[in-house]
């Protein structure tokens, strides 16, 4: 208790929606901040994935990687989450786990251990 009287529980300072508002969010990438096309490989705690953006104001990606995923696969990233209720919408950050939406189904990986992005100079074409 504390001297008011009242019994105080500590929160993690992630729970807390002020920590997120004011989080620098700098080590990850928003998907709909990056062009159509760009290929992002992202190694979580069991998986590596490869993912190609399409459609990034709308999350929509082609994603390979993992039981869930063997074979590509058009999805929907609706962000990333540390598992509470809190959702950074459309974002990949390290430390955080995906969530991904293939119709009704939503798969939540494993934390986020590396992103990288493979320069879109060196898929296209020339």
């Amino acid at each position: 208790m504390n001297p008011t009287g009242r019994t105080v529980s500590a929160v993690p300072a992630s729970a807390l929606l002020d920590h997120w508002l004011n989080a620098e969010w700098t080590d990850g990438c928003q998907v709909d901040a990056v062009p159509v096309f760009q290929t992002l490989t992202v190694i979580t705690t069991n998986t590596l994935y490869e993912i190609v953006v399409l459609d990034g104001s709308q999350g929509l990606i082609r994603l390979r990687g993992g039981r869930f995923f063997p074979d590509w696969r058009e999805a929907q990233l609706a962000g990333c989450s540390l598992g509470g209720s809190f959702l950074k919408l459309r974002g990949i950050y390290t430390g955080f786990s995906m969530e991904v939406r293939t119709g009704e189904e939503v798969i939540i990986t494993s934390p986020v251990r590396r992103l990288t992005m493979t320069p879109l100079e060196a898929i296209r074409p020339h």
